[in-house]
């Protein structure tokens, strides 16, 4: 028998899962600050829930994915209404956000005195893996819940993996972060580096594709960089968050991040300058002012 599935912060990432679980012909029952959006999913078949608390007590399984830690904290334990009032023994709980891992272990242990199962699930693929289901997802939490909850994640993702207990699913998204943005601001610097050079920035990324250079950051934000189009696939705002996360676990365990140190510095700026919104191919703005030049218009320079 197919589980109910309750979904808490139907965004930008959100609404298309539940679309996803819709179609896969789960019952869900959607609460989001957005009514908007909450209304597009019901007008797709989902149920509408007044408050996280009252969603709980409607499913089986719960999901979250929303911005930052505090959000999930407020929504899952200490804001108005949280799903743990409205939980049960033998629910689980799965948030799919970015948040802190150590955070994600508290929260574990409250839904454990509940006898609640608990994943941390934060997933990479931004809106178009969201959309497509092709969402890689990273898991932390106990075997048996991983395996009732893995027909879920087959609806939104295509990678799957547990990593380990509690908090590894974080552990592993904020190391998904750092190589993101280490390789959004490498493919940045060369492609600015070619424009100034007076070569065709296009050209290089077409030769660096065919060899180690090659990358999926390479393929497709270098192709944002060269068009100029910085729409958000994922914000700004939110990598730096993620930096944040990044930044305070390193710290906590006494791990250097030299080259990440440099890619936190250029988030910053954009969201200082007001460009938070923008997509993180973005970051090719901040060296193009440096620099003098812009790697769009030097594309297709012989």
């Amino acid at each position: 028998m197919t589980e109910t599935v309750g979904f808490v912060g139907v965004g930008i990432m959100g609404k298309p899962m539940v679309m996803n679980l819709l179609g896969a012909g789960y019952e869900v029952v959607a609460h989001s600050r957005s009514a908007g959006s909450v209304d597009e999913v019901v007008a797709a078949g989902a149920k509408r829930g007044e408050s996280p608390a009252e969603v709980a007590g409607r499913v089986d399984v719960v999901i979250t994915m929303l911005p930052d830690t505090p959000d999930v904290e407020a929504v899952l334990v200490s804001g108005p209404d949280p799903v743990v009032d409205g939980v049960r023994a033998g629910q689980l709980v799965i948030d799919m956000s970015s948040i802190s891992p150590g955070a994600t272990r508290k929260l574990a242990a409250v839904f454990a005195a509940k006898a609640v199962g608990f994943l941390d699930a934060p997933v990479s693929g931004g809106e178009k893996g969201a959309i497509e289901g092709a969402l890689s997802i990273m898991v932390g939490g106990r075997q048996e819940d991983f395996a009732r909850a893995m027909p879920i994640f087959e609806v939104l993702g295509k990678s799957i993996v547990l990593v380990g207990p509690s908090g590894a699913g974080q552990v592993t998204k904020a190391c998904n972060q750092l190589v993101v943005a280490a390789n959004i601001e490498a493919v940045a610097e060369a492609l600015v580096l070619a424009a100034k050079a007076g070569v065709d920035p296009a050209k290089v990324r077409e030769a660096l594709l065919g060899g180690f250079a090659g990358s999926k950051i390479l393929e497709v934000h270098g192709q944002r960089m060269l068009a100029g189009t910085f729409d958000p696939g994922f914000r700004i705002r939110l990598h730096r968050k993620d930096a944040r996360i990044i930044e305070e676990t390193a710290a906590e365990l006494g791990v250097p991040t030299p080259a990440f140190e440099r890619v936190v510095e250029q988030l910053q700026r954009l969201v200082d300058s007001g460009g938070g919104e923008l997509d993180h191919s973005a970051l090719v703005t901040v060296l193009e002012e440096d620099a003098g030049v812009q790697v769009r218009s030097a594309a297709g320079a012989d």
